[in-house]
């Protein structure tokens, strides 16, 4: 019996912490193996940081869990249209199709997501609207076969629920003691509804400037879709 396949996919301009957290958690999933695939094998330039020795996704025949991150080079893979036929093609025959952060929105561009909850980060949620997509403002949303993660560090949580979905509690459990993940942050500001007004008019800000961009591809990867 072959291992279970737990696929994870690259782009450029993907944010590293949203494959990295959940690829340290499911790559201890029992009886997996855990791949990392690129279009063409093609190095991938994270925020300074480089992976490389990466599957060709083009090459990948089948997995179980595809799993998209997102960053924001999001945008660009939306409309990327040989990029899109490969995630289509194994997210087709994967028994769960995964994102975390605005990867939705390119499970969504592929498909996935029309009338299924979804969630993403908080910024770029509504995104998902044309998309047909219920936008969902969990940490982690399930709907069906399809389970998603909101921003960056939900990541992590989304990897345990996928955990436990693949070897039970008890296995997951065992996993986050072992990662002694228990998290207590410095600061109560990890969420919009949290962050005081000022802090949040500055992330806000800084995120405007490709607003726009991001909602325009959103908008033609829906109508491609």
């Amino acid at each position: 019996m072959s291992k279970l396949k737990i696929l994870f996919v690259l782009y450029p301009g993907v944010t590293h912490l949203d494959f990295t957290g959940p690829h340290q958690v499911l790559s201890r999933a029992p009886d997996s193996e855990t791949v990392v695939a690129s279009m063409g094998g093609q190095d991938i330039e994270a925020e300074g940081l480089t992976f490389t020795n990466l599957a060709d996704l083009s090459k990948v025949d089948r997995c179980d869990v595809i799993c998209v991150p997102g960053g924001f080079g999001t945008t660009a893979a939306m409309l990327d249209e040989a990029f899109m036929a490969e995630v289509r093609r194994l997210g087709a025959g994967a028994t769960y199709q995964t994102s975390v952060c605005t990867g939705s929105l390119i499970l969504a561009a592929a498909g996935f997501l029309k009338g299924k909850k979804a969630a993403c980060h908080w910024a770029w949620r509504s995104m998902l609207e044309p998309f047909g997509a219920i936008v969902s403002d969990e940490r982690v949303a399930r709907d069906g076969n399809v389970i998603t993660g909101g921003g960056v560090t939900a990541g992590i949580d989304f990897a345990f629920v996928m955990l436990e979905e693949l070897a039970g509690r008890d296995y997951a459990e065992a996993v986050q003691l072992g990662l002694e993940y228990a998290p207590a942050p410095p600061f109560n500001s990890g969420r919009p509804e949290l962050a005081r007004p000022e802090v949040l008019a500055q992330v806000k800000a800084r995120m405007a400037a490709s607003a726009d961009s991001r909602a325009e591809a959103a908008m033609l990867a829906a109508e491609r879709a």
